[in-house]
């Protein structure tokens, strides 16, 4: 599907959300649930992702597959289909007002050292680019494989749904994403997240490990640090927006069954999706095997 690979960007940029402090209170282990009750006729689905990896670690649990193959419609975070936002997601790649000119003499000077030093690249060529774009460079960086070698864990649920003539959605748009992440994480906060990109990597490698055995529970308590994502940037990055998803999800359940696919760190905490829909009074279970 043209234009397929821009998801990847996005995917990109999704991982840093998924480094959150909060514990979830969820003990079992599945990276898949299953939503029923509260008037639904048929159950759906809701899929922790873990957006990007190598393709020797990829795996996509043939559980999943057999719920996206039961449900009627498959929801994404953003709905990569829609060309509106495709061009949406362009746009997101250059900003407004340079890099350089956002920062003082000394501040730009630390930042073209960092991309130097850490990222294979320098503020000249970054200069154009919006905080965001700077901001994918951390997991880019902490991706311990050639870019080649990335499977990415939308695009095969994505391609499987089309391929199955299922009807796409998004549960939020590329605008409302972006606005996300520049409220949690300004130009500044972003140069300071480049400056651990080592620790990005440390944590990427115990979070694929503790993914790969469906613990979601270990995947959120591995990481803690108020240096990488304090209260305020997590209720931008996760709570509003687990909130705004759950307030829709309800009217694309209810008479149609659902398969929803959104980074794990979505799921748990007190805020997460689960506890939400569980709020609302649906019956929300782990799936192992279908």
């Amino acid at each position: 599907m043209k234009n397929l690979v821009q998801l990847g960007f996005a995917a990109l940029l999704s991982f840093n959300m998924m480094t959150v402090k909060a514990q979830s209170k969820t003990t079992e282990n599945s990276t898949l649930w299953e939503i029923s009750g509260n008037g639904l006729t048929k159950s759906s689905y809701l899929a922790g992702t873990f957006h990007i990896m190598c393709s020797q670690d990829f795996e996509i649990k043939p559980k999943v597959m057999k719920a996206l193959e039961k449900s009627d419609n498959f929801v994404m975070e953003i709905n990569y289909t829609d060309p509106a936002e495709m061009t949406a997601m362009q746009k997101m790649f250059k900003a407004d007002k340079k890099l350089s000119e956002q920062l003082n003499s000394e501040e730009a000077k630390e930042l073209d050292n960092i991309l130097i030093a850490g990222y294979g690249t320098d503020l000249k060529k970054m200069d154009n680019s919006s905080s965001q774009s700077l901001y994918a460079l951390i997991s880019m960086k902490a991706i311990p494989c050639p870019q080649t070698e990335i499977k990415m864990y939308e695009i095969e649920l994505l391609q499987n749904a089309i391929k199955n003539k299922k009807k796409v959605y998004g549960l939020e748009k590329v605008e409302d994403q972006m606005a996300s992440i520049s409220k949690a994480y300004d130009l500044k906060a972003v140069i300071g997240q480049l400056k651990m990109g080592k620790q990005y990597e440390k944590l990427l490698r115990e979070m694929i490990t503790a993914f790969k055995k469906e613990d979601l529970k270990s995947v959120y308590t591995l990481f803690k640090d108020d240096k990488i994502m304090n209260a305020e940037q997590e209720k931008a990055m996760l709570t509003d927006r687990n909130k705004n998803w759950a307030e829709k999800m309800p009217d694309m359940m209810k008479k149609e069954s659902s398969f929803f696919a959104v980074g794990g760190a979505h799921l748990m905490g007190e805020n997460g999706v689960i506890q939400l829909l569980k709020s609302k009074g649906y019956t929300v279970k782990p799936v192992s095997g279908l």
